[in-house]
């Protein structure tokens, strides 16, 4: 560990690896410098990600070049605002992650074996200290002593202005905006149901009309729908969620809003209205499919302001009653410009046509649909992937995602084109409903907490896969720790594809 810190310090003194052992051992052993490397290689290798980088393969004169070129783009204050302790060593020496560091690199356009560090170095040393003063088993006195006889504290360092002293990690936060539903999953038997394909193609379930039928059994599951299921989905991967929502004074309502406060999803903007009920559908399931009788309440949709600013809108099913919420929140994202939006469109978003949603979709980042769904929107061909895409582009989103079914899905940020196969299916599925949810909702998670969109695009799989693992749209949702293990553990094939243009 020490020989980590030692190389990106360029520390050769010889007590730097004694002292910091004793420093070690004055904390109990707590694993102080081990946190501390974590902390700098997970910044390291999730910035690399986002410059499209392979922390695995790539040279340090491409990470150089690749931050200089951050900085002419813009794009570096934002990429770099907590990296300013993080270093990452190559053969010739560290690169600096350091925002004054690469202005410095790209401002005066210094080669690359004359890269500055310093600054760099500078807080990582601050680092070390204050993590090691800051434990609860140390001598203040002590720690600076140490750390000034291994070189580790500079005299030269007491007048440097530190950048970000008191910055905290900031925790990504969404808001999703959807109407919630109670479901009672109704599991018919096989022998007293069955599928038939009518004269128009469309697959249709038959019972015997008029008879009392016995069924298998029933299942309630509380605060479900497109929106409600997101926002789990973002409480369980670590991120702030709060859901936007309409419900009855009720006991479906009530036990809703426990459902919610028990996944950690901040309800401040649910509006409880007494004279509605909360909404209530039925699903008939067969097989690993689901037939849902719906019917949705005819809330007073009015857009509920957020206490504090979401870094996401995440934006699904809302009834055919809410067209004036819509433009409420429409008006709240002018007033926001730095406000995300993430667009899963509903029933009655199709309804309405691409028109009337005109606004909406050249004001979302994101849009996800299936390709039957983006054939309606674009009246692109249903056989055409590319043409779909562009279709959806030319509406003003940012990025388009098409899922397939058993084909997976393709997703373009309007240079590229992916295709993402699905995860392999450790059993046959158990129920199918939320396995979009799941999906547009991990891609979201993952964007917001800044992965690339190809690591996002490997999550979503994994999340949709464990979701019809189970019965309803949450049971299945994982945590990041869980994606991880389903990541390490998959097929050599799990990759996504790029696609060639046309």
């Amino acid at each position: 560990m020490a020989r980590f810190l030692k190389d990106l310090l360029a520390n050769d003194h010889p007590l730097f690896t004694i002292n910091l052992q004793q420093l070690e051992r004055a904390t109990g052993g707590a694993g102080v410098d081990t946190r501390l490397i974590s902390d700098i290689t997970h910044s390291a290798h999730g910035i690399m990600r986002q410059l499209h980088l392979d922390s695995n393969d790539t040279t340090g004169e491409e990470l150089y070049w690749a931050l200089c070129s951050a900085v002419r783009m813009g794009k570096a204050e934002s990429l770099l605002a907590d990296s300013h302790y993080v270093l990452f060593n190559v053969q010739d020496g560290p690169i600096s992650f350091n925002l004054q560091d690469v202005i410095e690199n790209a401002h005066h356009s210094l080669p690359y074996l004359d890269r500055t560090v310093s600054h760099g170095q500078r807080h990582l040393r601050a680092e070390i200290v204050r993590r090691y003063a800051d434990h609860d088993s140390t001598n203040n006195e002590i720690v600076h002593k140490l750390a000034k006889e291994a070189d580790i504290e500079h005299a030269i360092d007491v007048d440097y202005q530190l950048m970000y002293p008191e910055k905290k990690v900031h925790t990504p936060s969404i808001l999703a905006i959807g109407d919630i539903v109670t479901d009672a999953f109704v599991k018919l038997r096989e022998d007293q149901a069955e599928v038939f394909v009518d004269e128009k193609g469309i697959k249709r379930i038959s019972m015997e009309f008029g008879s009392k039928l016995p069924y298998e059994r029933v299942d309630i599951v509380q605060a479900v729908g497109n929106s409600a299921n997101a926002a789990v989905a973002f409480a369980r991967l670590g991120l702030q969620a709060g859901l936007m929502a309409f419900i009855g004074d009720d006991q479906a309502g009530r036990d809703s809003m426990k459902y919610l406060a028990g996944e950690s999803v901040n309800t401040d903007t649910v509006s409880v209205q007494s004279k509605h009920a909360t909404n209530y559908h039925y699903a008939l399931r067969y097989e690993a499919e689901r037939t849902i009788l719906i019917k949705y309440e005819d809330y007073d949709y009015v857009w509920q302001e957020p206490s504090e600013e979401p870094d996401w809108l995440y934006l699904s099913m809302l009834s055919k009653s809410s067209w004036e919420l819509h433009k409420d929140m429409l008006k709240y994202l002018d007033a926001h410009p730095s406000v995300k939006l993430a667009f899963q469109p509903g029933t009655f978003h199709f309804e309405w046509g691409t028109e009337k949603l005109a606004e909406i979709y050249k004001r979302s980042h994101i849009v996800f649909m299936n390709r039957e769904e983006a054939a309606l929107v674009t009246g692109e061909s249903l056989e055409s992937i590319p043409a779909l895409i562009a279709g959806l582009h030319a509406l003003g989103t940012d990025i388009v995602i098409v899922t397939d079914g058993p084909d997976g899905a393709y997703a373009s940020d309007g240079e590229k084109t992916f295709m993402m196969p699905n995860y392999p299916d450790p059993a046959p599925p158990s129920d199918r409903t939320g396995a979009g949810d799941a999906y547009a909702s991990t891609i979201t998670a993952a964007l917001a907490l800044g992965e690339s969109l190809e690591t996002a695009l490997r999550w979503a799989p994994i999340n949709s896969m464990s979701v019809v693992q189970q019965l309803g749209a949450q049971a299945g949702l994982l945590t990041k720790p869980a994606i991880d293990t389903y990541l390490s553990d998959a097929p050599s094939d799990y990759h996504r594809k790029e696609m060639s243009e046309g």
